[in-house]
């Protein structure tokens, strides 16, 4: 007779025997990767928001739980002017930051901290600016420090932020991982010190769980925020469980050793629906997967060679191997259920001779060598990048293109992607906020390249123009049409292959009860608790 050994990931899990599981008030969530920062101001990835912006942040505003509503959140209320130019948010006067064993408030959430939080990514002058490198990715790709005039306080509890231009998603975008607040009083205190970098690396927020603790690729540990304005979670306790192998993350979850599984490989699917102890719900995702082309390198800077390689690449063997049939092969950078998609425009077909005509067009007859970056953990747009690597480098080396595969670990993969060091490389988005210009502008605006989220380089006055257009109307119909034609330039442009729109599962213990499926991606952890299965 085998026994399972139930290994204990953390001091929060009390004395572990054969067969036993965590006790109900501590939560163990299965993680594909390490954070790459502690502040979601400075990060683009999943694990980075997951960790940071879920549990220990809130924002101005947020989306309710498992929707794309927006809600108040550290605002109580707003109003926007008739111009759409001023937006005057009330903050509510209960909100408490984090008390841990490194820093105790003294005051309550207030307009010093909704300002300081901003001003940190405007102000180059700031004293927190520069700090842990200063890359603000999100503000920056999305233009805010040029958007936002002015932040001003007009009482401890309530500001006032002055646009320069009317901006149709600016509410939605507040909403976002990089709009979270910060404590003013915390970074105080740590520049008396001149520890400014610890803000981001043992951050205060006034989220539904305090930080406790982090081991590098292994686990992140939480508590509870007792003094929380929505009301104590009923989770006491959270750890994080790293690791980026799906198969091991999978065995974790049927183990028992975690609760929740946010992107379980589409091969375990099956076998987890199999387990009475366990249940799978899915949903279609928000997201794209594609291969970036590096257009400031040679010879992708040439949009024929681009338009080969989209003409090589056999998506449809993609959707069989990699995702198992559970994503749809992708033509445009927006997911079809966004509006304003382009139904008409067609995919690239896959033609090995078209592909071959478009290189020797190119002054590439007999092909090149090149780079191609694959991702290094599983993501729902991409769940195996090394296998989808090895499809890309077969079907490339058939119009004579030599691909060297590379990777790197996940921080260090998007820190050199943004910086443009790849010639080909994989990568994908899952929406925030469930309007266009989250994945036109953030991913592929000229402005988007400063901000590091442009990985292509790609830069299209055109193309930039009509989507910083639609930015700027309210009606509906007027963006739809500049977005449908920002979406025709990018194809025949060709910056990426786009290559999937994949469906969203997540498996997790029958007994784990109040979880939704977010559609803009982010795990919200707060509604979760323990308790019998519905009947």
């Amino acid at each position: 007779m085998k026994y399972i050994l139930i290994i204990c990931l953390s001091a929060f899990l009390i004395q572990c025997t054969s067969g036993s599981k965590a006790p109900t008030d501590t939560f163990v969530f299965c993680s594909v990767g390490s954070p790459s920062s502690f502040n979601p101001q400075l990060a683009t990835d999943g694990p980075s928001f997951n960790a940071s912006s879920s549990p220990i942040y809130n924002r101005l505003v947020e989306f309710e739980h498992g929707k794309t509503k927006l809600i108040p959140a550290l605002a109580e209320s707003w109003d926007i002017s008739e111009d759409a130019m001023t937006y005057t948010f009330r903050l509510r006067e209960d909100v408490k930051f984090h008390t841990t064993d490194y820093f105790t408030p003294t005051r309550n959430m207030n307009a010093d901290d909704v300002i300081f939080s901003f001003m940190r990514q405007k102000d180059n002058s700031h004293p927190y600016h520069n700090v842990s490198g200063g890359l603000y990715k999100y503000f920056e790709s999305m233009g805010m420090g040029e958007l936002i005039d002015s932040i001003k306080k007009i009482d401890e509890h309530t500001i006032v932020i002055q646009l320069t231009r009317p901006e149709a998603p600016f509410l939605a975008n507040l909403a976002m991982d990089y709009a979270s607040i910060l404590s003013k009083e915390y970074a105080d205190q740590l520049a008396a010190k001149d520890q400014h970098q610890q803000i981001d690396q043992q951050p205060i927020g006034t989220g539904p769980f305090q930080f406790k603790k982090y081991m590098k690729d292994s686990i992140v540990r939480f508590e509870s925020h007792p003094a929380y304005f929505k009301g104590e979670p009923k989770i006491k306790k959270m750890v994080f469980s790293i690791n980026t192998d799906a198969s091991v993350r999978t065995q974790k979850l049927l183990n028992g050793e975690c609760h929740l599984l946010n992107e379980p490989a589409p091969q375990d699917l099956e076998k987890i629906k199999a387990s009475k102890q366990h249940k799978v719900i899915s949903a279609p995702g928000l997201n794209v997967g594609y291969l970036a082309f590096n257009t400031s390198k040679k010879p992708f800077d040439n949009k024929l060679v681009r338009q080969a390689i989209n003409h090589a690449l056999n998506k449809d063997s993609y959707m069989e191997a990699i995702y198992l049939n559970h994503a749809t092969p992708a033509v445009n950078p927006l997911p079809p259920t966004i509006w304003s998609y382009n139904k008409q425009i067609q995919p690239y077909e896959y033609n090995l001779e078209k592909a071959k005509q478009l290189l020797k067009q190119a002054g590439h007859e007999k092909g090149f060598e090149a780079e191609l970056w694959t991702l290094p953990v599983s993501r729902p747009y991409n769940p195996n990048g090394k296998k989808m690597g090895e499809m890309m480098q077969a079907d490339l080396a058939k119009i004579g293109i030599k691909v060297k595969l590379i990777t790197y670990d996940w921080s260090t993969y998007l820190d050199k992607t943004r910086k443009g060091e790849h010639d080909m490389a994989q990568l994908g988005w899952s929406g925030d906020n469930g309007d266009p210009d989250n994945f036109l502008n953030i991913l592929l605006s000229c402005e988007a390249i400063e901000g590091g989220n442009n990985i292509s380089k790609w830069c299209h006055k055109k193309y930039s123009q009509l989507v910083q257009k639609a930015r700027t109307e309210t009606d509906i119909e007027t963006r739809t049409k500049l977005y449908k034609q920002a979406q025709e330039i990018f194809h025949k442009e060709a910056p990426w292959a786009p290559i999937a729109h994949a469906t969203v599962f997540k498996a997790m213990d029958k007994d784990l009860q109040g979880y939704k499926i977010n559609p803009l991606s982010v795990e919200q952890f707060y509604p979760l608790f323990f308790g019998e299965e519905s009947q």
